[in-house]
């Protein structure tokens, strides 16, 4: 736990994790998708990490390759109506603008803190991306700066997708609140791909063994109620898909412990839809 600690400084380092699952699955003969990136911008870094969380990486992998999946469907959704902007906030070492087909007039925004924006500016020079690719240093949790910037976006956007992919969990509910509201206060900002997790599924985001390995970048957002938060704060869901359809879809069962899958088998019908859709990524739409 000690190792992993030092190997995760902030959240930014995260993405460096993220990218070796990625990447992993990139390399299997039945890759749900390829990334040819991630290996290059992870280095070691994001392998290290991986190995330092050996107790809790088979269902992580499991969770990033279904997360991947769902969010590239609903992109490429999404930019059949009429979308013209994606500002992808917190873009870690995202590398859809270079790997998706994307529409060429399509204009893509990175947003995350400097050194990772400097990060992927050197090692991607040379690769061309397949739409208007722009990437912005920036500190979200500057609320003036941020909001300077979403002015800025809202006054030359005529329909944007907002994408905050693995991002809120590490967000407190007052910044989660007041990113959602910042982003309702323009109606140019007409989708939000975010996450979605099931309170049942908070005790084991809240286990010991995961706090200890994310002290320096904990999860924070654990709201009573996930989708009336985001009503009460200008958004409503519009779609939803779950986690576990890819595992079904593509034979990709979530790894769970053996005393998991016995228990399972004594569930009845009803719960076992319910445990079906614990966790998952979500389109949000305004209200009103």
């Amino acid at each position: 736990m000690s190792n992993t600690n030092a190997l995760i400084a902030d959240v930014a380092d995260t993405s460096f994790w993220v990218a070796y699952y990625r990447a992993k699955e990139s390399e299997r003969p039945d890759a749900l998708f390829h990334d040819p990136f991630a290996k290059l911008l992870m280095g070691q870094h994001g392998q290290k990490i991986a190995e330092s969380m050996r107790s809790t990486s088979r269902y992580t992998e499991w969770a990033v390759v279904a997360r991947t999946v769902i969010i590239d469907r609903f992109i490429n959704e999404l930019i059949k109506h009429d979308i013209d902007t994606v500002i992808n906030l917190g873009a870690g070492l995202d590398t859809r603008p270079y790997r998706m087909d994307l529409p060429t007039e399509l204009t893509w925004i990175e947003v995350d803190y400097p050194r990772v924006i400097d990060h992927k500016n050197t090692l991607l020079k040379a690769e061309q991306p397949h739409c208007q690719l722009t990437r912005v240093a920036l500190d979200l949790a500057d609320r003036t700066k941020r909001k300077e910037w979403f002015a800025s976006i809202a006054a030359r956007a005529k329909n944007v997708l907002i994408l905050t992919e693995g991002v809120i969990l590490y967000l407190s509910p007052s910044h989660v609140a007041e990113l959602a509201e910042d982003l309702r206060a323009h109606s140019c900002f007409k989708y939000w791909i975010s996450e979605y997790f099931h309170p049942r599924i908070y005790p084991y985001l809240k286990r010991m063994m995961r706090t200890a390995q994310l002290q320096k970048s904990p999860f924070l957002f654990y709201p009573d109620d996930w989708f009336e938060f985001f009503r009460t704060h200008g958004w409503a869901a519009k779609d939803i898909h779950y986690t576990n359809e890819i595992g079904i879809e593509f034979k990709r069962r979530p790894p769970l412990p053996l005393i998991a899958k016995l228990i399972m088998l004594f569930f009845s019908k009803r719960m076992k839809q319910e445990a079906m859709r614990m966790s998952g990524y979500v389109v949000f739409v305004p209200l009103g």
